[in-house]
């Protein structure tokens, strides 16, 4: 039994001893990531209905775009482009855009940034976005078509507007 203590000691002093004596050396491991601005834009459709060419009365509708953008970045302008089928005259700055029906048929109406609809949704300046959050925010667009089309070919009518955040 003695004997068996002895070489227990003498077993965790070697152990011992060779953990004393072993060298380290050590290094900080630096960690990194990037967080970028960016944006993700969502544009909800704008279901005008029915356009009734004998009253000629205007058409308004209301709907709205989802804006995420990184939290912290300065609010981007959200700009519209003139559409697939803008009339004569149009520009980006002074969008005249119109729905068509794939014919002959076309309809005038407008994207507007108050409610009012007096601001048509321009591709120039745009409208700022709400301070951005890293969750969706909406910004209201209001639609209108114009009123006294009175000679309106009947017909589905479809235009794509493309709707863009800068950053």
């Amino acid at each position: 039994m003695y004997k068996r203590n002895i070489f227990a000691v003498l077993g965790c002093a070697a152990l011992m001893s060779s953990a004393a004596l072993a060298a380290t050396s050590s290094a900080d491991l630096l960690s990194t990531a990037t967080v970028a601005d960016t944006c993700l834009v969502t544009a909800n459709p704008m279901p005008f209905g029915a356009y009734d060419p004998f009253t000629g009365a205007a058409v308004t509708h209301a709907s709205t775009i989802a804006v995420t953008c990184t939290t912290g970045m300065t609010p981007p302008p959200i700009t519209m482009n003139q559409g697939l089928h803008q009339a004569t005259g149009s520009t980006i700055a002074v969008p005249l855009r119109q729905l068509s029906n794939g014919a002959a048929g076309l309809l005038t109406y407008n994207l507007y940034s108050n409610s009012a609809r007096t601001v048509a949704w321009e591709g120039t300046t745009g409208v700022t976005s709400p301070t951005p959050s890293g969750s969706a925010n909406n910004m209201d667009v209001y639609g209108k078509i114009d009123a006294g089309q009175t000679t309106a070919v009947a017909g589905s009518y479809s235009d794509t507007v493309v709707v863009t955040a800068t950053f």
